[in-house]
């Protein structure tokens, strides 16, 4: 006969009074439901450094036996018990949109695995907000706390990441992209293709990744012999993550009478605006301009024509800075300030060869 899920081979077995599905089965119950001991259960369960002398057989036992009887681990218990909270506060612009989300999915599958529960605020880069989000997650006992697309002005009371960072304020590890690389390999797509008229958007003043992605784009485009001119170049408008100050940066461009045969956009969302601008303006991408984004969000992919654009590995970045916050409030020491990245150029359709701005010109007039 089939045996029942719950017919574990038993020894000693649990009160009659409990149920083995209500989910309040504890440690206690496991330890004397198997006659082993609560600290040999604990540490197989919360994976501690004694597991490792424990027998294969024996921790395949718990973890059966934990699985069959519904075991929950108990938080609150958890927490008192070595006083502390096993919290982190993730400090971010925005929620919600493509590149946060894809960063807090990377903190929480790293997160989840070292048991660790994480607060996140918003601050939509209100100093003032950003300073009381940063007290408040203090007061409320947070061990560490990783910053997204946030600028830091003072050093914090505890442990920080940032994503992206450049701070040099003690006690604070930086995750960044290789800014430089990036820019070479979408510049040196667009020159190859002919493009040397390139319109450029930089990002937000607020936005971290602003300075240093414009930096990278000026300097690598004048060492390929291709500067960018400044009738050329347009800082996104607004605070928001849309296609909106994508959209608006086109149309300050034509108010400017401004030629060029190709766009470099700040990230994929003004990417996506620009080229919604560019069509309703009578051109097509990338017959008459190319557009190039960046960070390639789930977005860049399904858009018409697809985005070429630079990837970010946002979801490894969320890990790295989860892994780095751990590793600081476990007190490990030899960890780097600074963390690069590599990015990866994604080639798709809307990229092509440079057409004549005259020919354009006859097209659109």
């Amino acid at each position: 006969m089939k045996r029942k899920k719950t017919d574990l081979p038993v020894e000693r077995g649990l009160p009659e009074s409990k149920n083995l599905r209500d989910g309040q089965v504890t440690i206690a119950d496991l330890a004397e439901f198997l006659s082993l001991t609560k600290g040999t259960i604990s540490a197989v369960l919360n994976d501690s450094p004694y597991a490792r002398s424990i027998p294969q057989r024996t921790k395949d036992r718990i973890l059966a036996a934990a699985a069959e009887l519904n075991y929950k681990p108990n938080f609150l218990a958890r927490s008192l018990r070595q006083k502390r909270s096993f919290s982190i506060g993730i400090v971010v612009e925005e929620i919600g949109d493509p590149y946060s989300s894809v960063l807090i999915s990377g903190i929480e599958s790293v997160l989840s695995l070292r048991k660790y529960i994480f607060l996140t605020v918003v601050h939509r880069h209100n100093p003032q907000l950003l300073q009381q989000y940063l007290d408040t997650l203090r007061v409320r006992g947070v061990e560490g706390i990783i910053t997204i697309d946030t600028v830091l002005n003072v050093a914090p009371r505890l442990p920080l990441v940032a994503i992206p960072g450049y701070s040099s304020l003690p006690g604070v590890h930086n995750i960044v992209l290789d800014h430089r690389r990036a820019a070479k390999m979408a510049l040196e797509h667009l020159i190859r293709l002919g493009h040397r008229k390139i319109a450029v958007f930089r990002g937000q003043a607020l936005s971290a990744d602003s300075a240093e992605r414009w930096n990278s784009i000026r300097e690598v485009a004048m060492e390929l012999g291709a500067p960018i001119e400044s009738g050329l170049v347009v800082e996104l408008a607004g605070d928001h993550a849309s296609p909106q100050p994508g959209y608006e940066a086109i149309q300050k461009l034509r108010a400017r009478g401004a030629k060029y045969t190709a766009v470099f956009a700040y990230n994929d969302m003004s990417a996506i605006g620009a080229m919604q601008a560019l069509k309703d303006a009578g051109l097509q991408v990338p017959e008459d301009v190319s557009v190039v984004g960046f960070d390639d969000v789930r977005e860049a992919s399904f858009y018409s024509p697809a985005l070429t654009t630079v990837r970010q590995p946002l979801r490894r970045m969320g890990e790295i800075a989860a892994e780095m916050i751990v590793s600081q409030i476990d007190g490990k020491e030899g960890l780097a300030d600074n963390v690069k990245v590599e990015p990866e150029f994604v080639i798709r359709r809307s990229t092509g060869p440079a057409k004549s701005l005259q020919s354009r010109s006859r097209k659109t007039s």
